[in-house]
């Protein structure tokens, strides 16, 4: 059995393998690279009403 040690108290190769067992799995996906699919037509650079005349 092994003994507790506090986490502030492990080395620091141990708090990174701890803190990489609770990280959430991406299942090799690369978040940064994805896009959601509505948020490629967000900006729109023609006007909404070109024809519409303003007074």
């Amino acid at each position: 059995m092994e003994r507790f040690v506090p986490y502030d108290k492990m080395s620091k190769k141990e708090q990174k393998k701890l803190n990489a067992e609770k990280r959430r799995d991406w299942n090799g996906l690369n978040p940064v690279t994805r896009v959601a699919p509505d948020d490629r037509k967000a900006y729109k650079r023609k006007p909404k009403h070109p024809n519409r005349i303003e007074e």
